[in-house]
């Protein structure tokens, strides 16, 4: 892909907005701690709705989709559509206990729910865990993605052993990490909204070109089709009756019905959590993280996912070998280079909006894991174990210190990641299995009194040691006959589950004090906290969570709606797509029923 005038005039302009923000809200950002880390509690739900978009769109994410449709269609995409009841039940169950909380990360809460020596130990192990293992992870799976964008668009002749493309990417780190730096949370939400709105644009209209390209939608589903033998690469639900159905009923299950409950997975975390919380903190009050929270997960699931599949679908139709290259195992090769691929049709001024449109993707995931990464250093463990005492100046100075090594570290990893040849595809699920086991104990830590810190602990530990345990056994069997990824989440799930319910009772239950105090402050719901109320009669919790469930349920049969109709119009399916969307719509309008009436009663 050529970049002409007009394209580099266009990025040029992208760099001075996103430095210009930067810049604006300095001063803001370092007037104090709060300020800097969750925007002085005052962000509007539109800012932080809008903010956790840009973050879930990274560079990789387009190109994992590629991957994901490449290897098993269109159903390939439940790795991530999975997640949707677990986004719902943030919004509507979990979203105002996080902002009464009033943490500025999701480990903070540890010491809010439990205490003594094991929770303060757990707070500062999640803190270096997430700020230095999965931050760096997700800074290396993105800045890898960044470079097989390069290589398959403007760098296209550079030679396989060259590192000109990091260097670059690390100049376009080093831009990111100077606004990110200076101007805190307020300056990564708003650069996140212009991200978002560009990167929007230059997907659609790259899907236009695309499927232009190969000759009409009716045309992109031929030779799909042709190329794959049969339509299956189109099914939202896999046809289980076909023999050669390229995903199995098994894997298919396993990922709707555990995927939600089973995993932590970073911006799709059970009971909500990482940096989706930072941005409910950053909320004003109740009201507004609960519209921020249903506005980012209509948006995820409903209006961001078919320019990007219909560029896939293109990929496929023009690059046959992709669904080989997602089979073969053979690490060298990545289908979501497909995406890229594409690019190349680009006309002049689309072609630089479309590298704007990646580069804002990649710097506006990589700004907020700065900033978010950050937050885990100063707050859980300097400000809590090294200076308790510090003051608003030497907690901001720390800040700034902080957001340059999680970006110096999740450079390393890139680095690191580019030597082994690890894929953006292979990186999401290594997470997703690592992350395996703990989200049972993340959602019934606010359902149920008697979840302690050595819950937490005892699920952290198993999901880690089986997900080693079950990859060595797999890794002595034949290629054949290991199972698949999906299965290995659920089984590290199922046991890190048995183990942390079996530890839960074999040790001491939380102090009544704490217990109580925790109950007083963030008044969770539910029988599960029927001692706990009995001891704090005066407090007066919602009472709501059974409407609240159906609401969550309702949400997520609307988004899981939504996808396949607005499927069904784009590929002419007028009355299936009018249907479904119809469907969805009065789903919606009994969850705006259902919630008004909870929140007027409560």
């Amino acid at each position: 892909m050529q970049l002409a005038l007009l394209d580099w005039v266009i990025i040029g302009g992208y760099f001075v907005v996103a430095l210009g923000v930067g810049l604006y809200f300095k001063a803001r950002a370092g007037s104090s701690f709060v300020e800097y880390f969750a925007s002085g509690r005052s962000l509007p739900w539109w800012i932080a709705g809008t903010s956790m978009v840009a973050t879930t769109f990274a560079a990789d994410t387009p190109l994992a989709v590629t991957g994901l449709i490449a290897e098993n269609g269109l159903a390939g995409n439940w790795f991530w559509w999975a997640f949707a009841f677990g986004g719902m039940l943030t919004v509507f169950v979990f979203a105002k206990l996080w902002r009464r909380a009033e943490v500025l990360t999701d480990v903070e809460l540890i010491e809010l729910r439990y205490a003594g020596k094991p929770a303060a130990f757990l707070r500062g192990f999640r803190a270096v865990y997430v700020a230095v293992v999965v931050n760096s992870f997700v800074i290396g799976w993105v800045t890898q993605a960044m470079l097989t964008v390069l290589r398959n668009t403007v760098l296209t002749d550079l030679p396989e052993d060259s590192w000109y493309d990091v260097w670059l990417v690390f100049g376009m780190l080093g831009i990111t990490g100077v606004y990110s730096v200076l101007s805190g949370m307020w300056g990564v939400a708003i650069t996140d909204m212009v991200q978002f709105v560009l990167a929007m644009i230059g997907c659609t209209m790259l899907a236009y070109v695309a499927v232009e390209h190969v000759g009409g939608i009716d045309a992109l589903r031929e030779k799909t089709a042709a190329n794959f033998g049969g339509t299956q690469v189109f099914d939202f639900v896999p046809d289980f009756s076909d023999a050669a159905a390229w995903m199995p009923a098994g894997v298919f299950l396993a990922l709707a019905l555990g995927q939600w409950w089973a995993t932590w997975y970073p911006g799709a975390e059970p009971g909500g959590g990482g940096y989706i919380v930072q941005r409910m903190a950053s909320c004003k009050d109740e009201q507004h993280a609960f519209k921020a929270t249903l506005f980012f997960n209509l948006a995820h699931y409903c209006v961001r996912p078919w320019p990007w599949i219909l560029v896939a679908f293109a990929a496929l139709a023009m690059h046959p070998e992709l669904r080989t290259w997602a089979v073969d195992g053979d690490p060298t090769t990545d289908p979501g280079a497909g995406y890229p691929m594409v690019m190349s049709l680009a006309p002049v001024g689309l072609a630089g909006l479309l590298m704007v449109t990646f580069l804002a993707a990649y710097m506006s995931t990589i700004s907020t894991q700065m900033n978010w990464g950050a937050s885990y250093i100063v707050n859980d463990l300097y400000r809590r174990f090294v200076k308790p005492d510090a003051d608003d100046k030497q907690l901001v100075r720390m800040s700034r210190v902080a957001s340059g090594l999680v970006l110096l570290l999740g450079a390393l990893c890139a680095v690191w990641m580019r030597a082994m040849s690890i894929s953006v595809a292979d990186a999401w699920a290594i997470l997703a299995a690592l992350g395996g086991g703990l989200g049972s104990v993340f959602l019934l830590r606010w359902f149920w009194w008697r979840v302690n810190a050595w819950s937490e602990i005892a699920a952290m530990v198993a999901s880690i040691g089986l997900y080693f345990a079950v990859t060595g056994w797999q890794a002595g069997l034949a290629p054949d006959a290991r199972m698949a990824g999906q299965y290995t989440s659920l089984l590290v799930a199922t046991g890190s589950l048995a183990v942390w319910l079996i530890v839960t009772f074999v040790t001491a239950p939380e102090r009544a004090e704490v217990l109580i105090a925790f109950y007083r402050k963030v008044r969770p719901d539910g029988p599960g906290w029927a001692p706990v109320a009995a001891d704090a009669p005066d407090v007066r919790a919602d009472g709501n969570l059974g409407v609240s469930l159906l609401c969550a349920v309702l949400g997520t049969a609307a988004i899981w709606m939504t996808l396949p109709g607005v499927g069904a119009l784009i590929f002419g399916e007028f009355a299936k797509g009018a249907g479904l969307l119809a469907a969805a719509a009065s789903c919606l309008y009994a969850v705006l029923r259902l919630s008004t009436r909870a929140a007027s009663a409560s």
